[in-house]
């Protein structure tokens, strides 16, 4: 997920300081930086001919390279790496600035806005794009599930979920049933089915409709019948995603990476790769880092990824992050995405 890189006997206090103050220019301002600009940046008392030997020590340890045919120099992938690893200050926003956080997310009536409240947070403050994976499904176990009569041998179905979410369901059945035969059907599958992981509970009905359909009496049979339909949304496994503030990517961009920016857009439609980077970050701790090709995703080649899990009562259920170009404001974009997880947190578990 990261790659560390190590300091030789050439990285000492002072291309420490020459290197962390040319990522920040770069960062600032997108241009390549040239020995005189760093001298003066720095506040180092060096001359340009010392700077330009610190430049070409750094040029060959693979920390900065020269674009095109450029005097000035921009960091690589290693080069962010050392920098957030190694130089890096994270700013905390200040305490207004939190309380605005926790009143957005917390304005919220239900899980899905919660996560999207989030979402928004994070794309509005960091002018990136903000997304939020889903709760993973294998750890959503089934807390309660009940039946409410309607009219016209139309259900209702209340399905109780320990990630704090009550999903509703209306069934139409081809035949009427009394609240206590419904009660009844309740208390058989609650007794199947309490406790039970999601992912799980949806193959107990797959084998159960299949399997032992010759060993059940009429009402077995219906409140499976009626609880596979309860169910029918969740048999899709693959874990989801949203995003918010996709085209705020389009001002990093210039006309020469049009073709690239399609890519990620692409991406994000396709969203499984994206998936398969962020599972890495679900069972982590605290924010994680993907810079540039080191998500091993072509379309994310000039892009960084900072993410962090969000839990459950205690349980990582999914995560959020951002994305956006490699040369962002690191220590910005860290402790938001830090904090917005844990604001997320505590407002998931709050709820109901």
């Amino acid at each position: 997920m990261t790659k560390n890189v190590t300091k030789n006997h050439l990285f000492n206090e002072r291309t420490s300081q020459l290197m962390k103050v040319l990522v920040e220019s770069y960062i600032n301002d997108g241009l390549p930086v040239g020995s005189k600009a760093l001298v003066e940046s720095s506040g180092l008392k060096v001359s340009s001919a010392t700077v330009r030997n610190v430049m070409a020590d750094l040029e060959k340890m693979g920390l900065i390279h020269a674009p095109h045919t450029s005097a000035g120099r921009v960091p690589t992938v290693q080069g962010y790496r050392l920098f957030v690893d190694s130089l890096l200050s994270v700013k905390q926003p200040d305490k207004q600035l939190l309380k605005e956080f926790a009143s957005h997310i917390n304005d919220a009536d239900d899980q899905a806005k919660t996560l999207e409240n989030a979402m928004d947070t994070l794309s509005g403050m960091t002018q990136m794009a903000g997304l939020v994976v889903l709760p993973k499904k294998e750890l959503i176990a089934l807390i309660q599930i009940e039946f409410i009569p309607l009219s016209n041998n139309r259900i209702l179905a209340v399905l109780v979920q320990s990630d704090n979410e009550v999903q509703n369901r209306v069934l139409q059945l081809e035949c009427d049933y009394s609240p206590a035969q419904l009660q009844q059907m309740s208390n058989y599958l609650n007794t199947l089915l309490m406790g039970k992981s999601i992912k799980t509970v949806c193959r107990i009905l797959t084998r159960e409709m299949e399997n032992t359909r010759q060993k059940m009496d009429h009402m077995m049979r219906s409140a499976i019948q009626m609880a596979t339909h309860a169910f029918a949304e969740h048999h899709e496994d693959q874990n989801d995603f949203m995003i918010s503030g996709e085209t705020n990517l389009m001002q990093y961009a210039d006309n020469a990476d049009m073709d690239k920016m399609r890519q990620l857009f692409e991406a994000f439609h396709e969203k499984q790769h994206i998936l398969g980077l962020l599972s890495q970050v679900s069972d982590a701790d605290g924010v994680q880092l993907f810079i540039g090709q080191e998500s091993g995703y072509g379309p994310l080649d000039d892009c960084s990824v900072v993410a962090a899990p969000y839990q459950i009562e205690g349980q990582s259920m999914g995560v959020l992050g951002v994305i956006g170009p490699t040369r962002m404001a690191y220590d910005k974009v860290i402790p938001i995405v830090d904090i917005t997880a844990k604001l997320l947190t505590s407002a998931l578990n709050h709820e109901n």
